[in-house]
């Protein structure tokens, strides 16, 4: 694990909320995720959920917090602890993504502003592999990091009021798809037909709501508007099989 200088606060009568210097990058995440085993393996009898975003850890207990000070302590020891954990291998996870015109509502401001043409915007955002940084704003919604630095662009000043489930969307240096259809601020470049989040898990490819897990890869490829017509009947079938590769290291 990195030396960061982490900070403990109460967050409620059962939580406490750790927090790493506020900044989006992979080495912060690594030792988010890390720490975070390390506690769901540690404190296994005194939790009941520990949630984690792009540089934060949410401790929720299952007893009120009589002293703070000890239990900081104990996260602390944690923390600095040579304790060995099996790294998880992380998954790779490939996202059929519409960019037809018909999905692509934010393309062209895009192209015109970045002076850069629709197809190259298309395929500089098709060939990154992208890291889940965490799951939030809705169910499902993956705060997705490594955007390539050409094509960022700014939320709109005025979010959308309703943007379409599966909406795949650029916002400053970030892309994410909306898993079901909510306003929103981010621009819309495509769309994709698969289920981000389902309660039902009908599919073959998922064993909890969500089938991405944060520190987990997501690469995007271009399809046809019948294409996704096509994967969108299999999707509500619960028969689309997402193509994915475990990833070891």
């Amino acid at each position: 694990m990195n030396d960061f200088q982490l900070t403990y606060k109460q967050f409620s009568e059962c939580s406490i909320l750790i927090e790493w210097p506020s900044i989006i990058d992979k080495k912060t995440l690594e030792d988010v995720l890390f720490y975070k085993e390390k506690l769901e393996n540690t404190l296994v009898k005194e939790i009941i959920d520990i949630k984690s975003a792009y540089s934060s850890i949410l401790i929720s207990y299952n007893s009120i917090i009589e002293n703070i000070y000890d239990r900081k302590s104990v996260l602390k020891d944690i923390y600095s602890s040579k304790i060995s954990i099996l790294s998880k291998p992380s998954t790779l996870w490939k996202i059929p993504v519409c960019y037809d015109e018909e999905f692509g509502l934010d393309l062209e401001e895009i192209s015109i502003e970045i002076k850069r043409s629709k197809q190259e915007i298309i395929t500089l955002h098709s060939e990154a592999i992208y890291t889940v940084y965490f799951i939030g704003f809705l169910p499902g919604f993956l705060y997705l990091g490594g955007l390539n630095n050409a094509i960022n662009f700014p939320r709109k000043a005025t979010p959308r009021l309703q943007i379409e489930r599966g909406a795949v969307a650029i916002g400053g240096n970030q892309t994410g798809v909306y898993p079901c259809i909510s306003p929103g601020g981010w621009n819309i470049i495509g769309n994709s037909p698969i289920n981000f989040f389902n309660v039902s898990n009908p599919d073959s490819y998922r064993d909890t709501p969500c089938f991405a897990n944060p520190g987990d890869k997501i690469q995007f490829y271009p399809i046809t508007l019948k294409k996704h017509c096509d994967i969108t009947t299999l999707a509500k079938a619960g028969v689309f099989q997402l193509e994915s590769e475990v990833i070891r290291g």
